[in-house]
Parts: C-alpha cells; structure tokens; sequence
C-alpha cells in the first residue's frame, strides 16, 4: 500500500487556509444562483470567483493518468439530477428549474495547497424525497467523520456511513466512487471507500490505522434507486445507471490527535435550497 503523507501544524494551516477559499466560494455561489441559470453561466460565475479570491481551479485542465477522455473542461464540477459527479459545464445545457437537484464540486489550489468540497443545492422547494435524500447525506458525512480519528480505520467510516444511508434511510451509496487523501496534489493516498468491502481485497486501505496528520476528503455520494453507475467512454460525467436522482457531499479533513478538524466548516451554514 502507498505511503499516505502527514502534514505538519504549520502546513495545517496552510491546508485550512485553501479549505476556506473553497467555503467561500460556495458562499458566493448559494447567494447569487437563482432559477433560469445555466451550467455554462454558473461555471463563469466560479470561473470569476476564484480570481477574486486570487486562487485558481484545480479541476480545469485536470486528467488522471491513464484517463483516456478529454481533460477536465470546466472550473467547477456540475452535475445535474441522475448527473451524480464530474458533470461539465456543457453536460446540461437547459437552464436549472425548480425540482432540479445541482451538486457544485470546487477544488481550488491556493498557494501550493488544495481545497476540495461539494455541496448539493435543490431549486425551488424539495419534495419530502428530495429531503430526505439530502439530509441522509449530510447526516452521513455528519457521522462518518466522527470516526476520522487516530487509531480508528477507514472502515469505521465506511460502515458507519453505510449503516445509517443505507440501513436506516434505504437510500444507494455510489459503489467504485469516494474520497481521498490529498494535500499538495488533488490525489493522495488513501482511498476512502463509502461501503465496507464485499471481498477480501477488495479495498486494501480499509484496514488502515489513522494518524494524527493525515488530510482526507470524504464524500458520500448518494442515489434514490441503486448503487450502480453509468458513464459515456472517454467522458466525464457519471450517472445512475437507473436515472434516478442523486446527491454528493464533501468535506476536507484534518486527522489530529484530538479527533477530526473539518477544515471546510461553514458548509452546513449555507443557502442550498435556491427558492
């Protein structure tokens, strides 16, 4: 299994620092959408943002090795509805109307050091299943992240998370996506699976021991219907394979030895239904 990098007290801040531009952000963001925009105008609005906040897209430009698709072409990642990650700011071209459920997924580097985050945000009032959906997630994320502490291991994540979305709400956590560390670079070392492995093997990190030091993002991706997905060969945006609506949250996790420090706090302050 490869190294996971620790960071020291000074570079945390650093890490907090990147963290709250992605906060920010998605400040601005939960202010300004209104009903009528397009995916296109949203990503501009990031696009602006983030000059502003005098830190750039890590996302823009973005290509995993051995990814044979097309670099990443928008600042943000904007998935619609069944869209449940690494939607384009093309992947959607009709304008966001009421009952459209939008997960904005930000990755900033600000001055060597990422931040990386996702919110869901409903237009117009939800329906009871659209909140339900959406309360399981940030719930989930809520109690997983009570685990990320030194001695624990990532499975006490996956299958708190799993208990709750999948045990008591009957929702679909997303199987093959998930966190991960990071630090420097947008991917790090561990790999943080949302289910417990149903194989020996499968997820060789699942038994890793957590340090004080260790970065993670977490995100439970969520689905109405199923845990399968579907993606076009060589593109970006992933979807339920059933169609079925989904939602994604994320937080950016500092491991230290008094427990978890969320470094993206302020996130569950914000505006996500847009009416």
């Amino acid at each position: 299994m490869a190294r996971i990098p620790r960071i020291s007290e000074r570079d945390a801040e650093h890490a907090y620092e990147s963290a709250q531009k992605v906060v920010e952000v998605h400040r601005r963001l939960s202010r300004w959408l209104e009903a009528g925009q397009t995916l296109a105008q949203i990503d501009r609005f990031v696009a602006q943002t983030l000059r502003e906040l005098q830190c750039r897209s890590c996302f823009l430009g973005y290509k995993p090795k051995g990814f044979r698709g097309p670099a990443f072409p928008s600042h943000a990642c904007l998935s619609v509805n069944e869209c449940i990650v690494h939607g384009t700011a093309a992947s959607h071209e009709a304008p966001l109307r009421e009952g459209d459920v939008l997960k904005v997924d930000i990755g900033v580097t600000y001055r060597g050091w990422i931040g990386d985050a996702a919110w869901t945000y409903v237009f117009g009032q939800p329906s009871g299943e659209v909140q339900r959906l959406c309360e399981a997630g940030k719930e989930s994320l809520r109690r997983g992240i009570r685990q990320l502490r030194p001695g624990n291991t990532l499975l006490d994540w996956a299958s708190t998370v799993q208990g709750y979305v999948e045990g008591e709400c009957g929702f679909y956590l997303i199987r093959g996506l998930g966190g991960h560390g990071y630090g420097r670079r947008l991917h790090e070392p561990p790999f943080v699976s949302n289910v417990v492995p149903s194989f020996f093997g499968e997820w060789p990190d699942s038994t890793r021991r957590l340090e004080s030091g260790y970065l993670l993002a977490v995100e439970p991706m969520i689905a109405v219907g199923t845990s399968e997905t579907e993606q076009d060969r060589g593109g970006w945006p992933v979807q339920t394979a059933d169609g079925s609506l989904s939602v994604h949250y994320e937080h950016d996790v500092l491991i230290t030895d008094d427990g978890p420090r969320v470094l993206t706090e302020g996130l569950e302050a914000l505006k996500d239904v847009i009416a």
